[in-house]
């Protein structure tokens, strides 16, 4: 009887959080201007935007849990959070334990360079004895990994972190995408330099739980709706028109193009 009464428990509570009445979204909202905790203490900027705009489809309230990055996916799989919007890049690797959405942004893995470094080019982050930070769980980390196995990397787990191993010169350089390289390089101009060049083209998306195709659908239709009609435009005016600027000035296309 004990056992009947535990089945049901633990069956009531898979199904009433497959009911839930709210959309839970999971976040690392350490990551300006896309996901980020305002002065009143609010999950914004892109990643808010997108994440309501989905819940209108659904009919349903968002909620946000912020997590670190490397405990996204684990907690979607786990039933924890109904989807990751978190600049979260869609690559072969992590297609193997989740799903995405069509894609929303398009970006490039770029160098943020000590300013004294040797590291000019990606072709410069071959070279014997190169030192390089990246951020855990991130596709920085896997290129750098795979493309560049004689590198001594440390692996940090906050791009704070990096960026300050960075300044300090404590590292040649840190990869990562283009948009953070951008803005971790201004607030550390004299310090840094940017090589925005990207070493490989990345598209970031709606991370899903495995076979969740009806809400995949959904949030397809969404991220459609929102190119179609200038919503995408009109975050980037509120959040993204520096980096716009910047990235159109170096011939660079912009995030949403």
């Amino acid at each position: 009887m004990f056992l009947l009464r535990l089945f049901c428990f633990f069956s009531l509570l898979i199904l009433g959080c497959a009911r839930r009445d709210v959309l839970v979204v999971g976040v690392d909202a350490t990551y300006p201007p896309f996901e980020f905790v305002d002065e009143k203490g609010q999950i914004s900027g892109v990643t808010a935007a997108i994440a309501k705009e989905i819940g209108v489809e659904l009919g349903k309230p968002v909620e946000f849990r912020n997590i670190n990055f490397d405990g996204l996916i684990p907690a979607l799989q786990s039933g924890q959070i109904d989807l990751i919007i978190s600049s979260l890049t869609a690559n072969e690797v992590r297609r193997k334990s989740i799903d995405f959405s069509d894609p929303y942004v398009k970006t490039g893995l770029s160098i943020l360079a000590a300013k004294d470094s040797a590291v000019m080019s990606a072709a410069d982050l071959k070279a014997p004895g190169r030192k390089l930070a990246v951020r855990i769980a991130t596709t920085g980390e896997q290129w750098c990994r795979k493309e560049l196995p004689e590198a001594k990397l440390v692996a940090l787990d906050t791009d704070a972190a990096c960026v300050l191993e960075v300044v300090n010169g404590k590292v040649d350089a840190w990869v990562y995408d283009q948009v953070s390289v951008m803005n971790y390089h201004a607030k550390h101009a004299d310090r840094t330099r940017a090589l925005l060049a990207p070493l490989r083209e990345e598209f970031w998306a709606v991370g899903l739980k495995k076979g969740n195709d009806d809400l995949k659908a959904k949030v397809n239709a969404t991220l459609a709706r929102m190119k179609k009609d200038g919503t995408f435009a009109k975050l980037a005016d509120q959040f993204l028109a520096k980096e716009r600027d910047l990235m159109k000035a170096q011939g660079l296309p912009f995030v949403f193009e």
